[in-house]
Order: C-alpha cells, then structure tokens, then sequence
C-alpha cells in the first residue's frame, strides 16, 4: 500500500484534504486508511474540504468514522469495497443464487409430536449442558413494536412481569446452579443497544449471574454504497451513512473478540444461539443440543413444520452438480420459483399432513464449537455476504437509495468446505417459538389473515400456553379459558401458567414434580424453585404461587385451591392508550394484568 504523501492529486477538489495532511496533523492510521481508501477511487469523500483550521473537529470525527469501519471489517474497507462491488455486479446483472441448484428435504429430526424420541434428546442435551454457551443475538430497538428501548426490556409476561432478559438469565442462572458449572452469556449488541443493555445488566445485578459469565461484543455499523462502483455513501459533506451489516456478525465477533478459541480452550463444545425476543426457546434447546450430539451435527438448525406458502424461510438441501450439498434457509418468495424450475412444477406442495416438506426457519441454532473455530478461522469470520439494491429504473445501473452488503448467521454453512454435517429438529411451534416483533396495528392484520401475530400479547399467550403444555404433558387436567380479542388479536384469558427454569430445566422435571390434580379458567400458577404438587385442584379465578429458595423444597398435595384472590386481565380503554401515563409495555399489548387486591 502506498503512503497517502505518495498519492497525490491534480485534483484541485482534494486540496483542502491533502493542505490537512501536510500539516502533521493526521494520525498514521488515519493517513493509512485514507491511503487506501484513495487507492480504491473514493476520491469524493476528501473532495472540497475546508481550509484548515476551519471545521477540523467535522473532519477529524469523520477520519474516526472511517477508522472505525475500517478496522472493524477483516479486510478493512478496500477488502469491503472489493467484496461490494462483485456482489452488486452480480445484483445488477439479475444473477440467481441459486442458479444450477437443485432443492431437496435436508435431514431432519421431526420432535414436534415429542414422544420417546423428544425425552432422549432432551436427556442427552441435559448431560451436554455444561459444555454448551449461550450467544444471545441482540441488536434490535423495540421501535417497530412501539416500544422505545431495548427489545430485551420489554416483559415476557406481565402478570409479574419478568423481561426477555431476565426470563433468559433464569434459565442460565437456574442451569449453572444444576450442574454446577457457570454457564457463558454472550451477548451481541449494536450501538442502539449496547448502553441499554449495560444499562439493565448493572440496574439488575446481571440477574444473579456472575460478572465473569457474561461477555458483551458489540456489533459495528458499515457504510452504505451510493453505485454500482462501491462508492461509500456520504449524508453530507464529512458524515458517512452507515446501516446495520446484519445478524451475521456475530460470527465475526466470536472469531475476532477470540471468545470461540477461548470457549474451546475451556472445554466447551457447543453453541446455542438465540434471538432476543423468543420466550419459548429454552423449552427446546435441550432436546436441540440432544438431537447434535446424538446425531453428530455440527450445525442444528431449530426449526418448525410450515405450510407452503407460508411468509417464513424454508431450510433445504440445495444439491449442484461438482459441489457439496449445503442445508440452507431459501427465503419463501425464493423457493416456489425454485421449486417450479427444478423439481416441483406446482412448486411448494404439502405432504399428508398439510406441511411443506422444507421447514420454516427460525434462526435458532446449535453449533458444534470444534469444527466452527476451523471455519471461523479459515474465513476470518465473514459469513457469505449479499447485497439488495433497489434500482431506480429497468436498467439496473442506479439505486433508489444507498444499499449496503449484509450477512446473516443462518448462512453460516455457506462456509464449509470439509464436509460438515448439517441437520435440522423440527419442534411444535409454540413450544419453541413465538416472536415479539409487530406493532398492534400489523398483528391485528396478519392474525385476520390467520397468520401468526407475532406481538407482544400473542408471545405473552403463547408463552403462557406452553405452559399449559407442560401440565398437560405432566398428567393434570387444564381447562382453557375463553378466548378474548384485544385490539385484534386473540388472547387466551387463561389460565396463566408460569414455571421458572428452578422449578424444571426439562421436560420430564415437570412430570416428576406434578401428579393428578387440574387448573381452569382464568386461574393463574406460578412455580418457582424446589416444588412438588400433587393432585392440587386450581379453580377458575383462583391464584397459586408458590416459591422456595435455593436449598428448600415443598410438597402441595390433596389441596383445592378456591376462587378468590385473583390476577385480573383489563383491556385498555383508547384514553389509557394515549396516555403518556400508561407504561409502553402495556401500549403494545392493549391490555394490563392486575395483580390481587390487597
């Protein structure tokens, strides 16, 4: 690379630039990057700078913008550049991803209907626990829901309303406790959400878990590109536009932060990563970790039965001619047209029992930590990377709008290449999985159209229906309440059913620590730690909690528990719904949990 004092310019726009230069009074890495940066013809971010002495701090502030996206990417931004201007050639010229591909069902472990199959698993994963880290990937604002902070603040469930946060550091707290091996949070923040959620961790005392169980790796932005030729975007004279380089960052982290190598060196053998608003993700995880260990994969993906057509990405094995097959989420809009030309020329069809023989994805993963240190250091930790244009006209040569190159982490198999073993469990849907990303007003259409709401009311009724599962699973006798539509969207009125990771990690903790008895109606029960109920009869309107500390145990047995004190469901009204006085995590949901009286 050259010295950016060997580059010089005719240019008299680059003046100004060259003038700040000279004075000394640039840094050597900033005279680095602005070298290479020079030599990769983007000449228009120095162009028509003020003399010096005149907006230096705009300068320098932008030259610190640069740096950071530069050292932030391996490659630095001429290996971004390059990277960029491949792909949106590729994108102008209408190339398909998928072009010589032929789709087929991957491997697949199908446990949505559990049975033997789902205790094994489970089992096995209960014994791998303690070689297993969790990567919470947590980048996102709660903007899009209505909710004016960090995703992982916004309750699970209001009726003591526990946050995602806080309901995760449970289960981790509750499992290093059982194993007796502290068991890592990673967590993967952007700069929107980094100081919220360090924010939260302190205020909460990191939920019982040990400062050094938590690692915090925060996700920086990339710039965007203004043409097909990779030019980086400016907003304005010294500011870069700079976009989110997606989820996919996170095995760039892992690989650059060393926390991989370092898991490894510690013995740990698996990565479990989860999303930060899935209340039901650890109802599975054990029996997913199982499923890898029994099945030797290296990279599981948590998945759900969908039915064709379904808005959500399909997980396939995409078979071409002189390559390895790759196990790979098609998004949905993508794999009928791919289907049609290859092997299905109705395109996405059912099987018997009314599911697309390619499973919706949920970006839920178990990672196998041995062969993932190999990828992550043959590749630098860049998953492959795309790129999405919108062209201003059918010439496909101007954007609308500056695009950016983006990754995901679904993707990440796209980087094998020793013939890595991929696999897919596939679990009941509710059990595993209800998202929290949708505003009222977008839930209340797409549960009109019988599709998932996906909101904070029907992942708070979903999780409280997992609950309900499990009872049932355990042998006592659940009568559901009405159904009430709040705002649009269904709302099972109960009964309300929380079991804290201390009370059962598993399954089969549930069905050793209830026997007999039932709950109905808008019943509520919260279990919470060493408890054990038998035959104990809830009644509608009636409340049940009980909680033991660490150490202590209790038995209920041959009890009713009698309408009376009880927790009470309100719909707003539109007046507490405009009211700057009503909390933002009720706003969303268009209704409160009142707790007894008294």
């Amino acid at each position: 690379m050259q010295s950016l004092f060997d580059l010089t310019s005719e240019d008299p726009n680059l003046d100004g630039f060259f003038a700040l230069a000279k004075s000394g009074a640039l840094s050597e890495t900033h005279s680095t990057v602005c070298a290479a940066l020079l030599e990769e013809k983007q000449h228009h971010l120095f162009a028509n700078w003020d003399p010096v002495g005149t907006r230096d701090a705009d300068k320098f502030t932008f030259l610190d913008s640069l740096l950071q996206a530069h050292q932030s990417y391996p490659g630095g931004l001429p290996g971004y550049i390059r990277n960029a201007r491949k792909l949106l050639a590729e994108a102008s010229a209408g190339s398909n991803p998928f072009d010589g591909c032929t789709p087929a069902q991957p491997d697949i472990i199908d446990l949505s209907d559990f049975g033997p199959g789902y205790d094994k698993a489970e089992a096995t994963g209960l014994k791998c626990l303690s070689e297993t880290a969790i990567v919470l990937v947590a980048g996102g604002l709660g903007e899009r829901l209505g909710y004016n902070g960090i995703k992982l603040d916004i309750p699970v469930e209001t009726t003591e309303s526990t946050t995602y946060l806080a309901h995760y550091a449970l289960f981790i707290r509750a499992a290093s406790e059982r194993i007796g091996r502290k068991i890592p949070l990673i967590i993967m923040t952007s700069r929107d959400t980094n100081p919220g959620t360090i924010a939260t961790l302190k205020a909460h005392a990191n939920f019982g878990l040990a400062k050094d169980q938590i690692t915090i790796l925060r996700q920086e932005l990339v710039p965007a590109l203004s043409d097909l030729a990779a030019h980086l975007a400016l907003e304005e004279k010294y500011r870069l536009i700079l976009k989110p380089h997606g989820h996919g960052d996170i095995h760039m982290l892992l690989h650059t932060s060393g926390t991989a190598a370092k898991l490894t060196q510690e013995g740990f053998r698996y990565l479990m990563f989860i999303q930060d608003t899935n209340g039901q993700v650890f109802n599975a995880a054990l029996a997913a970790i199982g499923v890898s260990e029994e099945r030797g994969y290296d990279f599981n993906s948590i998945a759900v039965n969908r039915v064709p057509g379904e808005a959500v990405g399909g997980i396939a094995r995409l078979v071409k001619a002189g390559h390895p097959d790759l196990t790979l989420n098609v998004e949905y809009n993508q794999l009928d047209p791919l289907l049609r030309a290859t092997v299905s020329p109705e395109g996405d069809v059912p099987d018997a029992r009314g599911y697309s023989l390619f499973p919706g994805n949920i970006n839920l993963l178990v990672i196998r930590l041995a062969p993932y240190l190999k990828v992550l250091e043959a590749s630098g930790g860049v998953v492959a990377e795309f790129v999405n244009p919108k062209f201003a006209d059918a010439s496909r040569t101007t954007f609308k709008k500056p695009a950016r190159l983006e990754t995901l982490m679904q993707d990440f198999p796209k980087s094998f290449t020793s013939g890595e073993k991929t696999g897919v469990t596939i679990f009941d849907r509710v059990w595993c999985f209800s998202a929290c990303k949708n505003n009222l007003s977008d839930a209340a259409a797409k549960a009109a159209a019988n599709s998932p709401a996906e909101s904070a009311s029907s992942a708070e009724n979903d999780f409280y229906l997992a609950g309900r599962q499990k009872l049932r699973m355990a042998g006592m006798t659940v009568t559901d309440g009405p159904v009430q539509t709040i705002r649009g969207i269904p709302f099972t009125t109960g009964p309300r059913v929380i079991l804290r990771p201390s009370f059962a990690l598993t399954l089969q903790d549930v069905r050793d620590r209830i026997s007999g008895g039932s709950i109905s109606g808008d019943a509520t029960l919260i279990l919470d730690g060493d408890i054990h109920l038998k035959n104990v009869v809830i009644e509608p309107g009636a409340t049940f909690i009980a909680k033991s500390s660490l150490g202590t145990s209790a038995t209920h047995t041959d009890t009713t528990i009698p309408a009376g004190k009880t927790y009470t469901l309100h719909e707003l009204t539109d007046a507490e719904m405009s009211s700057p006085d009503t909390p933002e995590f009720l706003k969303i949901r268009g209704y409160r949990i009142d707790p007894p009286a008294g």
